[in-house]
């Protein structure tokens, strides 16, 4: 294997790194001029916390902007790399940890969703796909009113939607993206079990 060879896929992990470690939170929270989304709340740079904030709209952008990259990410990369794993890895692993932020990253549950939708744009998966993650994400949300119970069930989702499409390798890749989001949830999970997680639209103590 040359060097050569190796560019492709490094320069498409690279550029969904590069994208997926844009904190779209953390910027639009400081141009807003709502302070620094790391010291609010629980912390966190995704929408979620950023809602925590009272600006409705900037938690929507700031969602979008998190599902784009990794949509972008994998779109690019499959018209100049032909390598949209390689970067969809990259982009997850640059929003969960982003060199510019100590590596303290999101979550991962909209960057996942957004990684879906570009499989989906470059022929790899069916929409069925997204709508599943869609749909259930936003149906747990609705019913319990926990963004972690919506976003670990959407995540969970994802492989078994992809494996039954018949995209093996992607069911395999969606499910090692799962097994990191359940990590970077693990304090949200040992709240679930205390009682104690926050609901959206609560004020957290």
């Amino acid at each position: 294997m040359t060097l050569e060879t190796l560019s492709g896929p490094l320069l498409a992990l690279l550029l969904g790194y590069l994208l997926g470690s844009i904190p779209f939170g953390v910027i639009l929270t400081r141009l807003a001029g709502a302070g620094d989304l790391r010291t609010i709340g629980s912390g966190n740079i995704g929408a979620t916390n950023v809602l925590r904030t009272g600006r409705k709209g900037l938690a929507v952008a700031t969602m979008l902007l998190d599902i784009a990259k990794g949509t972008v990410a994998i779109v690019l990369a499959h018209i100049w790399f032909d390598q949209a794993p390689l970067a969809a890895l990259g982009a997850f692993l640059g929003h969960l940890y982003p060199v510019w932020l100590k590596f303290a990253g999101g979550k991962g549950v909209a960057t996942v969703f957004g990684l879906l939708l570009g499989f989906t744009l470059i022929g790899g998966l069916s929409w069925i796909a997204p709508a599943v993650y869609a749909m259930v994400w936003l149906g747990v949300l609705a019913l319990t009113r926990y963004s972690s119970v919506g976003g670990l069930s959407a995540v969970v989702a994802a492989p078994i939607a992809a494996g039954l499409l018949g995209r093996i390798d992607l069911a395999i890749l969606f499910l090692g993206f799962a097994l990191l989001v359940f990590w970077k949830h693990r304090e949200n999970i040992r709240r679930l079990f205390a009682g104690t997680e926050s609901k959206v639209g609560a004020h957290r103590a």
